[in-house]
């Protein structure tokens, strides 16, 4: 395990119970907890998108805002639904933020997911081709963005310009260099994680995927991993591939956490339906003693197969206790899974 990072989806809601009650909570709060996880030692400040939701969305401000108020973590996405983004103007802003953070930008992007309102994507004015779905067209605007990050120019300059052109046909800029090889994957599938290779895409997985084999959680995305890996190797990539899985785990360290969390300990993975034909696996959560947790997570192969660990944190609960969360497993826990090795 070469890096450990958070993963959050900026919940909020006006209530008392609540440390994020509006959208601006939320937004600047997700800022400070990216510093605070910085100072932590952290590798990774990573924001979930949703539309229609009291949660995170637009999300290239927020990643801009928080490159320019760190220096060395990475900032991310996990993930963004390519069925409501124009892949040119999403390049504009991903080499913008990129540029800002000096190149810490790791894109994590996706088909998407169930949202909260039907056809969310019609509402921003997309819809599939004729003979598409909307899965279809998600990975249409991907492979156009990822086209776009190269860099070379296609649109034909004006002749009488208000500002002088360089010489050639143009590309949207700003361009940041190297981005491409930062897109990442959402991958809730094993045919979807070899599709991923194929384009040259690193891999995130989450806590929920297809259930494809009935297996316990952790053994299907660690078969996705290796289908992965052998799909990229297939395709000639010259350099290695990133992957990354998420995990909601907390260590018990005191009176709090046990409230919060000491339930859970038990936990095991749980079968859903995300619609009427899709079923779905969710990975169970983690919540013991360092010890425990160590010796629980030291089977979980998926995470044996990655390179990076995203903690699902919980936002609502403030910054000071996020802080706690993530401070506990890269004391505790982190040194004896390989961390950094």
């Amino acid at each position: 395990m070469k890096k450990i990072g958070f993963l959050s989806f900026g919940h909020w809601t006006p209530s008392q119970q609540s440390a994020t009650r509006s959208a601006a909570d939320a937004l600047l709060q997700s800022i400070d907890l990216a510093v605070a996880a910085e100072e932590l030692g952290a590798d990774g400040a990573y924001f979930r998108v949703h539309h229609f939701a009291r949660q995170l969305s637009a999300p290239f401000p927020l990643l801009a805002a928080v490159g320019a108020k760190t220096s060395r973590i990475e900032i991310g996405t996990g993930v963004i639904d390519m069925r409501y983004e124009n892949p040119l103007y999403m390049a504009e802003d991903a080499g913008v933020a990129d540029l800002i953070s000096g190149g810490r930008l790791q894109l994590g992007i996706s088909r998407g997911s169930p949202e909260q309102v039907v056809e969310g994507w019609r509402y921003f004015g997309y819809q599939p081709e004729e003979g598409e779905n909307d899965a279809d067209m998600g990975r249409r605007h991907t492979e156009k963005l990822l086209e776009v990050l190269r860099g070379e120019g296609f649109a034909k300059p004006n002749p009488q310009p208000m500002f002088p052109n360089p010489p050639g046909l143009l590309r949207p800029e700003p361009f940041s260099a190297g981005l491409r090889e930062r897109i990442w994957w959402g991958s809730g599938s094993d045919a979807t994680a070899v599709w991923a290779a194929k384009l040259g895409m690193n891999l995130q997985s989450s806590t929920l995927k297809d259930d494809e084999t009935g297996e316990p959680f952790h053994i299907q995305q660690a078969r996705q991993i290796r289908a992965y890996r052998e799909a990229w190797q297939a395709a000639g990539h010259a350099r290695t591939p990133r992957v990354s899985v998420s995990r909601s785990i907390f260590a018990l360290m005191n009176a709090t956490d046990r409230a919060y969390f000491g339930a859970s300990r038990e936990g095991g993975d749980q079968i859903g339906y995300l619609d009427e034909k899709t079923r779905a696996i969710f990975g169970r959560s983690y919540a013991a003693e360092p010890e425990a947790l160590i010796a629980q997570l030291a089977k979980d192969e998926a995470i044996a197969e990655a390179d990076t660990l995203l903690l699902t944190i919980p936002n609502q609960l403030g910054v000071e206790y996020c802080a706690h969360v993530m401070e506990s497993i890269l004391t505790h826990v982190a040194p004896a899974l390989g961390w950094r090795d």
